[in-house]
């Protein structure tokens, strides 16, 4: 069987795919997630060409439509609907903060186009957004949301963005918008900056054990302090929502083998916190955790695998990277990057690497799992988070598979 197609045949999980352990993978029937079991949303065949109105990205639309057919509402909202109800994700007056890979450019860092379609999504909030979506990256010194980064590209500057136009970097998304309720922050510069837990004017770095986290202002004049909330004047409101949106990809020998959910939390931490030698890589697992379970929970993970770099953390060569068309989105980054890794990475080219029983992985996802278990799991009613333990066991999962228009 060609790779493409063999691909396309695991990716998609079509009903009555056979996985060995997996649990349970078809195609979307009406109602919620079996009792007990971990959902996983999976948007498979997104065409080439994915725009089917102004900035709506099919992939994004069939994946929100998705998650609200299986009781998973994007929308916050005291009418409930379709993709609406009381105990939805995104409120309309949340500060959402979407965290992209921006330390490399090509396929290595996050496809500005399934950004622009969240973006697009959340500014239409049935209640009328009136909060502020902000795109933000801490490439320790190396991250460019313009995705002109030399490093790894022997000077290169050239814009490379991830999407089907390459000049539709990051801050072309924003500028394209031209709406003040949107913006984007790069963190990079602010990651030798530490400041006090009373300091709420400084941007800066907050330590905290032994990670650290940021606090800034954004454009639209809004205090965001990661751990707390969003600074008032006088105290913290709870109206913070992170969404998580990392490119699948493989990572280097010795490191973390894969790029996933947990890894991307990388680029929340700044890595001269004193910290960085045993975040390379004995911590990676504990040190992941603890931002997700202690630091800030994000209400959504959403793996972009439109293009996969199965062979370089930095989506270049184009031979290195192979064309997936899927996104899949999870409240449980660890059965995410269990799951993606095994069904969407590791079949590319069968790299013993990229499967998550491979030692080097399975080690550091137990050890994230442990960490956000010993920290309370993830469960925030307040914000719609309902996970409850991680999981690394296949039966816990609960995958369920939809492409643009077959809803």
């Amino acid at each position: 069987m060609k790779r493409r197609a063999f691909v396309k045949l695991t990716v998609a999980g079509a009903a009555a795919l056979p996985f060995a352990g997996c649990g349970t993978t078809s195609p979307d029937p009406p109602g919620p997630p079996g009792a007990g079991r971990t959902p996983l949303f999976q948007v498979t065949d997104i065409p080439a060409n994915p725009w089917t109105a102004p900035d709506h990205h099919a992939g994004i639309d069939e994946l929100i439509a998705l998650m609200g057919r299986r009781g998973l509402k994007f929308y916050r909202s005291p009418v409930t609907g379709d993709e609406a109800g009381p105990g939805g994700l995104i409120a309309a007056d949340d500060v959402v903060l979407i965290k992209v890979n921006a330390q490399w450019k090509y396929r290595g860092c996050t496809n500005s186009d399934v950004v622009r379609g969240l973006i697009q999504r959340l500014l239409e909030h049935p209640d009328a957004f009136r909060g502020e979506v902000v795109i933000v990256e801490n490439g320790q010194g190396r991250g460019s949301l313009a995705c002109d980064t030399s490093s790894s590209y022997g000077g290169n500057t050239e814009v490379h963005a991830n999407a089907e136009d390459e000049s539709h970097s990051f801050l072309w998304v924003v500028d394209h918008f031209n709406d003040p309720r949107v913006s984007a922050f790069l963190l990079d510069h602010l990651r030798l900056n530490f400041i006090a837990a009373d300091d709420h004017a400084a941007n800066g770095y907050r330590r905290f054990e032994n990670v650290s986290y940021p606090c800034f202002r954004t454009a639209g004049g809004r205090r965001v302090e990661l751990k707390e909330g969003i600074w008032t004047g006088s105290a913290h409101a709870s109206n913070l929502k992170l969404i998580n949106v990392p490119v699948l990809k493989h990572h280097d020998r010795g490191g973390s083998e894969i790029t996933g959910a947990l890894k991307h939390m990388y680029g929340l931490v700044s890595m001269l916190d004193g910290q960085n030698g045993f975040r390379h890589y004995a911590g990676l697992g504990e040190t992941c955790g603890k931002m997700i379970a202690a630091v800030h929970t994000p209400v959504l993970h959403i793996m972009d695998a439109i293009w996969v770099s199965h062979a370089a953390l930095t989506g270049a060569p184009a031979e290195n990277t192979f064309r997936a068309n899927t996104i899949v989105a999870s409240q449980d980054p660890v059965a995410l990057d269990f799951w993606t890794a095994r069904y969407v990475l590791h079949p590319i080219d069968g790299n013993e690497r990229h499967d998550p029983d491979y030692e080097g992985v399975k080690r550091w996802l137990e050890a994230a799992r442990t960490t956000i278990i010993e920290r309370g799991g993830l469960r925030d009613d307040a914000r719609g988070i309902a996970v409850g333990d991680p999981t690394l066991t296949e039966s816990d999962m609960a995958v369920y598979t939809a492409a643009p228009g077959s809803g």
